[in-house]
């Protein structure tokens, strides 16, 4: 009996070592991504907190209440709330007839219309503010209707920028529906619409609800739209943190405003996955072949043309406009890109600042990649015991913090907190590329997670139990089913980078500003020479990033784009 009692007793023993080993992988993994968001994320919110509730050295909630009763703050907070609701509301109510005729009718420019529309999603937004800028200015083809620097050139810039969103999210969910409840209300005598209405749209709700969730916090937090089509007039919460920095200096004011920014945006993400939750009914789904329309869909495929025309109209406008120089068709604003602008308005050429972009859009995928990467490893390994799961509940808690935080309040938190020892970073050249990786992390994340979770982990096992250590079972039971999203989660960092503007116009180094930084700056100095530069480097930014997103599209990435 003791000798049967000493064969088994190594068991226990080699248990206790797989845990050891497991925990010990689990904080080698986790510890990169841990430390760069202590130091990089709540170190600047605790920065942004502190200068914000601290007044003459002393704890005073009360300054950020003076902060929030000023006049100009109410406003910016207000344009913000209404703009944002109607946006998103108008991207909704054209998006669904849109997802419905991309994405169960079968015509032949359906593809080629799916691919057009997400166009302006990936467009950077200094980008979608010129074009609009150029649409709409005196002496556009728009340029009579006096809707320049209005609240409806904003609204029209941002629903042309999410109702990709919205058809991409929704189509997703329409083209899977099972159709055998509405062909069976169908058949009972009901009404097109009373089929909608009861069976489609309640199946269809966590979907809209999803969709709508994200347009209005992109929305919300749109900087470069806004600062492009809003002027001096009209500011949001996030412009007004930017003016406040850059022209009044007053940066305890700021800070206040990044509070309640972060607060209500981390708010509405609760909010809105909880209602996804609590509106995603149990429902079977199935594969639908799209059919051929007739004619009850007419409508909405005119109504799909008119926002393909909405869509196509800016873009045409900003490539027309590159082209005339004085009236007549010119290279001659793409030929100046080798040069300064009018009285050297730019410190470097515009063609530096391309390489610029360039070079801190390919360190950022990679710091992106590599922190995202780790986090999906870390969140989507099976957990073997209650302390091992709670860990991973709360490092998956603290990694999705940065969904919270807009490119704008993370980079004025940086600028406002890493500028003494020993966190003197600002002045260093890595700063605005990891800047960009956080900002682009979320997406990383979002493209890696469902492809790693759908991994059977009996397949890690089996390699690990002959033998394979942790690098060995990633490179043979994950890479070949994750190479396609690594690929795709790589341009989509590098796309969102290289037009990233909110983060970057904080933390730039002042000889080294990146193509949209450079683009503002042209079309806030006066003068045609510059606007039409401005007009050509947007064209090459644009082009840039749809090259980029197209290749990821072509990948056919399942997660990429889901919400």
């Amino acid at each position: 009996m003791a000798r049967h009692h000493h064969r088994l007793s190594p068991r226990p023993t080699r248990v206790r070592l797989l845990r050891v080993r497991r925990a010990a992988t689990l904080a080698a993994l986790a510890a990169v991504p841990v430390v760069v968001l202590a130091v990089f994320f709540v170190l600047p919110v605790i920065g942004m907190v502190r200068r914000g509730f601290v007044s003459d050295g002393a704890f005073d909630p009360a300054a950020v209440a003076r902060v929030l009763g000023r006049a100009e703050i109410h406003q910016a907070i207000w344009f913000t709330l209404w703009s944002s609701t109607l946006a998103a509301a108008l991207s909704v109510l054209l998006g669904l007839p849109v997802a419905y005729a991309l994405h169960r009718l079968r015509f032949g420019f359906a593809r080629v219309a799916r691919a057009a529309l997400l166009v302006p999603f990936v467009l950077p937004t200094v980008v979608v503010g010129v074009a609009f800028r150029q649409l709409l200015r005196a002496g556009g083809p728009l340029g009579g209707w006096g809707l320049d620097q209005t609240p409806a050139a904003i609204i029209a810039g941002l629903v042309f920028f999410n109702i990709a969103v919205v058809v991409r999210s929704v189509g997703a969910a329409w083209e899977s529906l099972d159709p055998r409840p509405a062909e069976a209300a169908a058949a009972l005598g009901a009404r097109r619409w009373t089929v909608f209405r009861t069976v489609t749209l309640p199946a269809l709700r966590p979907s809209i609800v999803s969709s709508a969730s994200v347009v209005f916090l992109f929305c919300a937090t749109a900087f470069g739209v806004v600062l492009v089509l809003g002027g001096l007039r009209y500011n949001s919460v996030e412009t007004e943190i930017y003016y406040l920095t850059v022209q009044l200096l007053d940066l305890p004011g700021a800070a206040a405003l990044s509070i309640l920014q972060l607060l209500v945006v981390v708010a509405l993400l609760v909010v809105a996955g909880r209602l996804r939750t609590v509106a995603d009914p149990t429902q079977q789904r199935t594969v639908v072949r799209p059919r051929r329309p007739g004619a009850a869909d007419l409508p909405q495929l005119l109504l799909t043309g008119l926002v393909l025309a909405f869509v196509a109209a800016p873009i045409l406008t900003l490539l027309v406009g590159s082209l005339r120089v004085d009236g007549g068709w010119s290279l001659a604003n793409y030929r100046a890109l080798q040069s300064t602008g009018d009285d050297g308005t730019l410190p470097v050429t515009v063609t530096t600042a391309l390489a610029n972009s360039l070079r801190i859009a390919l360190a950022a995928a990679a710091m992106a990649l590599l922190l995202g990467g780790l986090v999906a490893v870390v969140v989507t390994r099976r957990s073997v015991s209650p302390g091992e799961r709670r860990v991973r509940t709360v490092l998956d808690g603290l990694f999705m913090l940065p969904l919270g935080v807009s490119a704008v309040t993370l980079g004025f938190g940086l600028y406002l907190t890493l500028d003494r020892p020993p966190v003197d970073f600002r002045s260093q050249p890595w700063l605005v590329p990891l800047a960009q990786a956080l900002v682009a992390l979320p997406l990383v994340v979002r493209t890696l997670v469902p492809v790693l979770a759908g991994i059977d982990d009996r397949q890690r096992q089996a390699a690990s139990s002959l033998g394979a250590g942790p690098l060995r079972v990633f490179g043979t039971v994950d890479l070949p089913a994750a190479w396609r999203p690594l690929l795709a989660a790589t341009g989509f960092a590098f796309a969102a980078s290289l037009g990233e503007f909110g983060a970057t116009s904080f933390l730039y180094r002042g000889d080294h500003p990146t193509l949209p930084v450079v683009i503002y700056r042209l079309i806030g100095h006066p003068g045609e020479h510059n606007y039409g530069m401005a007009l050509a480097a947007s064209c090459v930014l644009a082009l840039a990033t749809c090259v980029v997103m197209l290749a990821v599209e072509r990948l056919r990435v399942p997660s990429i784009g889901a919400l």
